[in-house]
């Protein structure tokens, strides 16, 4: 008797199995276009890295920037029957008939579309240029317009000649960055176009003077994402997809691997003056600066290492070896904090500095000019 009823059960148990799966069975399509859609697509989401992520957003906006620059140069001409001997110059006062040679020289670097046909890119890449062709992702290229540039910061802005819609990057906040965070480089480096690399930033705020390479007058973003020639003036991006840095300086030599950018914060700034002004008004007072650290306090003293003749400095009785404590309100800890508080104060306006000579504090009030009029009082 139980073992009928067992049966049963066990009976009814599969009778109940079989309809169950006949029904998925004939309702596939139903299980097909209601769940597997939905699952599928959170796979592709899942599959995505943050790096895509990234690119997707801020990448169509960076582009490719053919130039064309033309050189003259000298070459001695070909109907000359003079030796050529220096002393024949030096002795006899000949001087050996030149021809002037013209040629093209093409370059390449790698911009970024901030605005409604604006681009961010590298001074360097565009000095001099005569023409500029900008290339986008989506295959479009356009003639493009020097507005403005600045050497010492190595920027420049291009306005791009034609009809958008243009892709537009996404700045962020330099400010926000921290050491070891993700560094996503772009650009175009020996004319593969839309190449990445992923890194961390390395440092912030790093002084390149101490590399030797003294013509950046500002402080950059150190990072160890590849960037190679080409990838000049194309975006740094952070892990949102959002542009903290243009790719500047690739340190070759001792110290090769080590890449450099310039703060988007800092840029922001620089790309106002130059839309504005055509250029940037950069205040000097004519020192150079030493970071040095005390033995007996080990605190960081910021040291006058040379003085300009003929500068504001000079006029004002600042000396080597004095140790600047403060300009204007602002406390100093590093030479960086001089060079941001006299670009605070500006040009034709007197600062005032404390410093430190022989164990004696000083006041000293220096006006500012810009680095422009700083050259021609030498």
């Amino acid at each position: 008797m139980f073992y009928l009823a067992k049966k049963k059960y066990t009976t009814s148990k599969l009778l109940c199995i079989f309809l169950v799966i006949l029904g998925f069975s004939l309702n596939t399509k139903s299980f097909s276009s209601t769940y597997r859609k939905r699952i599928d697509n959170s796979l592709i989401a899942n599959d995505k890295s943050f790096i895509t992520k990234a690119i997707e957003k801020s990448g169509p906006a960076v582009v490719t920037i053919d130039t064309q620059r033309l050189i003259k140069s000298n070459a001695i001409s070909k109907n000359s029957q003079i030796l050529l001997d220096p002393y024949f110059e030096r002795f006899f006062g000949l001087r050996i008939p030149y021809e002037s040679q013209e040629r093209i020289e093409q370059g390449q670097g790698s911009g970024v579309i901030i605005d409604n046909g604006i681009v961010l890119t590298n001074a360097h890449v565009v000095n001099q240029s005569e023409k500029l062709i900008v290339g986008l992702k989506d295959g479009r290229k356009f003639s493009g317009k020097v507005l403005g540039q600045d050497t010492l910061t190595d920027l420049a802005v291009i306005q791009l000649k034609g009809k958008g819609p243009w892709p537009k990057a996404s700045l962020g906040n330099s400010d926000e960055i921290k050491v070891g965070d993700w560094a996503i480089a772009v650009g175009n480096p020996y004319g593969l176009e839309n190449t990445v690399t992923l890194g961390i930033i390395s440092n912030l705020n790093r002084n390149v003077s101490q590399l030797g390479i003294y013509d950046k007058k500002i402080d950059l973003i150190q990072t160890d994402a590849a960037i190679n020639p080409g990838n000049s003036g194309g975006p740094l991006l952070n892990s949102r997809g959002e542009v903290i840095g243009i790719n500047t300086l690739i340190r070759s030599g001792p110290g090769a691997g080590l890449s450099f950018a310039i703060p988007i914060n800092k840029v922001k700034t620089i790309v106002n003056e130059l839309l504005i002004n055509g250029k940037v008004i950069h205040p000097m007072i004519g020192i150079s600066l030493i970071n040095e650290t005390s033995l007996d306090t080990n605190n960081l003293k910021v040291k006058v290492g040379y003085v300009v003749p003929k500068s504001p400095a000079a006029k004002s009785g600042i000396l080597v070896n004095d140790i600047i404590l403060k300009v204007e309100k602002e406390y100093i800890y590093k030479s960086s904090d001089v060079v941001d508080a006299i670009s605070k104060n500006g040009i034709n306006k007197f600062a005032n500095i404390l410093i430190e000579r022989n164990n004696k504090l000083i006041n000293v009030n220096v006006k500012p000019i810009d680095i422009r009029d700083l050259a021609k009082n030498k």
